[in-house]
């Protein structure tokens, strides 16, 4: 049981990351009725490629982070393609975690301390760099405590907020924004990445493995949920992109600076496992050494960052629906070799069409993309 609040705390601690902050604004925009449907459609997505992926994880033995997996199924090249989009996601990911979580750290210790949101950037960086560099090992156990924190954190900031909410808020839908929401939900909902790292936790147990991936995800949609029904009720069309800075004129500031300390922690727990897949996936599938891997993984994200790249919403919606839609294909068709030798069986033909979407989800993210730039 232990072992399973432990996967469970390094999965959903993942999963809900800085993703979170971006679902009301695009929910402000959408309106919640789309958003709330996008949920109950790729939530359903998130949990089969989840368990599909740990499948493939478990058969896997040394050999299990995603690249090294793809190789070995799929061929040389599949492996270089997966690795450039998985560390294209991964990055974007970092960068996400780098830009909100210095932004909440400046917001809550500026007005006491001082000094400028570089410095409180730097001071996330370098504490989520060093966990990082000790490993999964020494940060289960924190990330169960962290896990915990969040909770507690998230029910005052909700037991707070309630009375505040204005149910005409969440009414109506504005169709012109319907693709808006899609990269931005599918980026929070998705934790593929560390699910090599719960597997080890849960000591290879396929049935606590199964269970962590489905309570996991189903864990981070309904408490998605409930932000956006929180955030999008008080704010309404003042919501702001990162969500907390826009309850300003609702709630005192007792509330306000709950919700930095919440985004913080958000934040950090996801800053720290996403760096150590991309840091494992350069050491155990391409041989680099684990200092070198480290610096890698933690170099990139701070040099896009001081580069300009630091707008969450674009980067999460980006990285959503481009990188983590490519690799989700990956991993169906992964997971059809996969079953295909090992079983000899074939998958069902319903799997087909979640490439499909992912195809779809990629061509008008793009397309949106490039509409709104030249515009």
């Amino acid at each position: 049981m232990f072992n399973f609040l432990k996967g469970l705390s390094v999965f959903s601690g993942t999963i809900i990351g800085v993703g979170i902050f971006g679902l009301p604004y695009v929910a402000s925009k959408a309106g919640f009725s789309v958003v709330l449907a996008y949920f109950l459609f790729l939530t359903v997505i998130a949990v089969v490629i989840h368990l599909m992926y740990a499948e493939v994880s478990l058969g896997m033995g040394k050999i299990h982070q995603f690249p090294g997996a793809v190789g070995m199924y799929l061929g040389p090249r599949w492996k270089k393609f997966t690795f450039i989009t998985t560390s294209f996601g991964l990055i974007g990911a970092l960068l996400a975690y780098l830009i909100v979580g210095g932004n909440f750290l400046y917001s809550f210790f500026s007005p006491s301390f001082g000094g400028g949101i570089l410095l409180y950037t730097l001071l996330f960086f370098a504490a989520g760099a060093f966990f990082i560099f000790r490993g999964v090992k020494s940060i289960s156990l924190i990330e169960l405590f962290l896990l915990l924190v969040f909770f507690v954190i998230l029910g005052a900031f909700f037991a707070k907020s309630m009375p505040h909410i204005n149910i005409d808020y969440l009414k109506g839908a504005d169709l012109s924004f319907f693709i808006l929401p899609y990269g931005v939900i599918l980026f929070a909902l998705w934790g593929s990445n560390i699910i090599p790292e719960v597997k080890d936790i849960v000591k290879g147990s396929r049935k606590m493995l199964r269970r962590v991936a489905i309570s996991g995800t189903l864990l981070a949609s309904v408490t998605y949920l409930f932000f956006i029904y929180v955030i999008l009720g008080v704010s309404g069309p003042d919501t702001s992109k990162e969500a907390i800075s826009g309850l300003v004129q609702a709630l005192d500031n007792g509330i306000i600076r709950f919700g930095f300390i919440f985004g913080v922690i958000t934040c950090f727990t996801s800053f720290i496992t996403l760096g150590l897949s991309l840091k494992n996936i350069l050491h155990c599938d391409f041989g680099v050494n684990r200092k070198l891997s480290w610096l890698i993984t933690c170099s990139l994200p701070l040099l896009l960052f001081f580069a300009g790249a630091r707008e969450f919403i674009e980067v999460i919606g980006l990285t959503g629906a481009v990188a983590v839609g490519i690799m989700g294909i990956i991993i169906v068709f992964l997971y059809k070799e996969f079953i295909l030798r090992k079983f000899n069986r074939k998958i069902s033909r319903f799997a087909y069409l979640l490439p499909a979407v992912f195809v779809l989800g990629v061509a008008l993210e793009i397309f949106s993309f490039f509409a709104e730039n030249i515009s």
